[in-house]
């Protein structure tokens, strides 16, 4: 396992940097856009809450692959070409926002309703009683499962050898053809994934212990 690693170091630490950035990049905007989707969820405009429930279930219930494929595939057919790290990453985006958007509508609907009233009742608009009142408390509900996402995300970052994006299952699948090693190719990139997952998961517990308190 040790000769596969030092041999094929550069190439492993490539698909560890090209993992950790298409997970960063995916994580940002997937709590930008679950957040702002999770809102809406609890709009009391109906539209809103339409539009934003068919994103979520939409894309909660469809495969990564099929999302991210269709950027590969679908979108640089008849748009404009995509790359397969970009369609990985925003089928990342996409497929965990929703799952997010999910986590936020319960954590707001976790707090008491008549804290909305009592902040309206006070003057602020609906907009500026969900800034300043419900969704702060909110956070400390969501925290937990939004940790539990940030993992899975990570993991299902492993779609972008799907589509050559250059992450670390793309990096081991090279490696194992060219070295027919197909254990100790494979076990080294568990172990890299494992070196994101692991501290993300104890951190996520000291958050959940903090909160707790």
């Amino acid at each position: 396992m040790f000769s596969v690693l030092q041999q094929y170091w550069p190439a492993y630490l490539e698909g560890f940097k090209f993992t950790l950035i298409a997970s960063v990049i995916a994580l940002v905007f997937s709590l930008i856009i679950g957040a702002l989707m999770g809102i809406m969820q609890t709009s009391h405009v109906k539209i809103v809450r339409t539009i934003s429930n068919i994103y979520v279930e939409f894309f909660r219930n469809i495969p990564l692959l099929i999302i991210v494929m269709f950027f590969y595939v679908v979108v640089p057919l008849y748009l404009f070409p995509v790359t397969g790290f970009a369609s990985g990453v925003i089928g990342l985006t996409i497929y965990t926002s929703s799952f997010i958007a999910d986590n936020v509508r319960a954590g707001i609907q976790a707090i008491d309703p008549g804290q909305m009233e009592a902040g309206m009742s006070q003057g602020f608009s609906y907009s500026e009683t969900m800034r300043y009142i419900i969704f702060p408390q909110a956070v400390r509900v969501i925290i937990p499962p939004l940790g539990n996402q940030t993992i899975n995300l990570v993991k299902n970052s492993s779609i972008l050898a799907m589509v050559a994006g250059l992450d670390l299952m793309y990096q081991g699948d090279l490696i194992s053809q060219q070295t027919f090693n197909v254990v100790e190719t494979y076990v080294i990139v568990g172990i890299f994934y494992l070196c994101i997952t692991f501290p993300l998961t104890y951190f996520n517990k000291f958050l959940e212990r903090r909160l707790a308190l």
